[in-house]
């Protein structure tokens, strides 16, 4: 039984460790080319608003009144303009993804700032100042050089993300097979 659980784990760990490392690879691709990996999302976004166009006018048909399809159905065409748009011009689409995750991280690092103020008592408080000013920095430092910096944001930021959401899972996966053997 034993023995088996810990084959289970090897072989479980063997494909999140396998993962870790194309994630990380994946991650250290997109920062080394952020356009890039910047149009693939903001393709994918496309994708998924024409696809949820479709699922709206599938929907529609499916009971309500005759307001619910007409609305439905306008929801319908409104995702799939948008997400063909969005196909047909991805650099517009970038620099829109662009400035509203700039204006997401002003919001956010406004709250944070705001969270500190209130938490200013507590212990670890000076951490939600740090984060929240370094979120406005990064707000800034995106938003101020727009539309330019949908070459490079959108890009960086995925490609840190994976980087480090790699490294993390391989930590872990490392620490479970190593606490298994």
């Amino acid at each position: 039984m034993a023995q088996t659980f810990s084959s289970e784990v090897r072989r479980v760990t063997g494909w999140s460790i396998a993962l870790s490392v194309l994630m990380i690879i994946a991650g250290l691709l997109a920062i080394a080319s952020p356009l890039l990996a910047g149009i693939a999302v903001t393709r994918i976004v496309g994708w998924l608003l024409l696809f949820s166009g479709v699922l709206h006018f599938v929907y529609a048909f499916h009971g309500g009144g005759v307001a619910t399809v007409l609305w439905e159905i306008l929801l319908a065409v409104a995702y799939a303009l948008m997400g063909i748009y969005i196909l047909a011009n991805p650099a517009v689409g970038l620099a829109s993804l662009t400035f509203v995750i700039a204006l997401y991280l002003v919001v956010k690092g406004i709250i944070e700032l705001g969270e500190s103020y209130m938490m200013r008592h507590e212990s670890g408080s000076g951490w939600l100042l740090f984060n929240g000013l370094v979120t406005l920095l990064l707000a800034f430092l995106i938003g101020g050089t727009w539309p330019f910096s949908g070459v490079w944001a959108v890009g960086t930021l995925l490609g840190v993300s994976m980087l480090f959401s790699g490294i993390s899972r391989l930590m872990i996966s490392s620490a479970i097979r190593r606490i298994t053997a």
